[in-house]
């Protein structure tokens, strides 16, 4: 790499055309900034510039390198401008979460970039897995995971709680019994039998006898989709709230009330010493702002 220093010293006598001028501006010796000139002729291999009298010409060499020392220095000008700057409506944040989280967090989302227009997220659902591993190794600036992750390279806030909800087509009422459950059958996803096995045995521990026993009508694997069946009138699901939330159909779905909830934390996980940016302080705010709202 050419010496910035040396490039420093080349440009402005390059602007200046004089060598005691460049030496003045410089706060350095006539002698000093000539110097300066030869080793940076050495590093590169060619002479930069050919004396006529008292002033100088560029060769074709001379030209390049007072070309890149200005595009240096142009490079570095707008880098000093972003750090001083550090917009909170500008830049690029990358956010990871389960599903549901996602789609809680959309409205408000989009709300915040119409009023951003230089502001651009990527938000991706994952599960917990990748989402601490996008953490830890960078490719997220933000995560919202269900657990602190007890990660060395990682640091976690909790920033609220969600129940787990049972859902049953729109008109139900009274107490729930797990017969009723099974004769309208499981509408299955790949995390609900990890949900009923949170959520079945404190309620019905005499007639629950593990996830893997459910009936189940039909599994979906879209997050956005999973309760369609049930707002159609076809079985039942579970889902954290924030799956419910964001589903457009939530008038055609009942909460249905357990005598025991369970609730799942949410968690907002980066790099632990990070100092982050404004934008991603921004986005980060959003996400405790709708982590709040799913609390009970």
């Amino acid at each position: 790499m050419l010496n910035a220093g040396w490039l420093e010293t080349f440009a402005t006598l390059c602007e200046t055309g004089h060598f005691t001028r460049a030496a003045e501006r410089l706060n350095m010796t006539q002698p000093g900034v000539s110097q300066q000139v030869r080793k940076l002729e050495r590093q590169v291999g060619q002479a930069l510039l050919t004396r006529e009298g008292k002033g100088f010409l560029l060769t074709p060499a001379g030209e390049a390198v007072f070309a890149m020392a200005r595009a240096r220095r142009a490079e570095e000008r707008r880098l000093r401008e972003t750090i001083r700057a550090d917009d909170p409506g500008r830049g690029a944040v990358a956010v990871a979460s389960s599903g549901s989280f996602a789609m809680a967090l959309q409205p408000a989302l989009w709300a915040e970039l119409r009023q951003a227009p230089g502001l651009s997220v990527r938000l991706e659902a994952a599960p917990q897995s990748s989402v601490l591993d996008g953490v830890s190794e960078g490719r997220f600036d933000l995560g919202v995971t269900d657990h602190s992750p007890g990660h060395p390279r990682l640091e976690a806030e909790l920033i609220g709680r969600e129940a787990l909800c049972l859902l049953l087509p729109a008109g139900h009422e009274g107490p729930v019994r797990f017969a009723d459950l099974e004769a309208r059958g499981f509408i299955a996803h790949p995390d609900g039998w990890l949900y009923a096995d949170e959520l079945f045995p404190e309620n019905f521990p005499d007639e629950f006898r593990g996830a893997e026993q459910l009936r189940v009508r039909a599994v979906v694997n879209q997050i956005g989709q999973i309760p369609a069946p049930v707002a159609a009138g076809v079985g039942y699901t579970l889902l954290p709230r924030s799956g419910v939330e964001a589903y457009p159909g939530r008038d055609r779905l009942t909460l249905a009330c357990l005598p025991r909830p369970r609730h799942r934390e949410l968690w907002l996980v980066r790099r632990r010493g990070r100092a982050m940016p404004a934008r991603v302080e921004r986005i980060a705010e959003l996400l405790r702002a709708t982590a709040g709202r799913l609390d009970p």
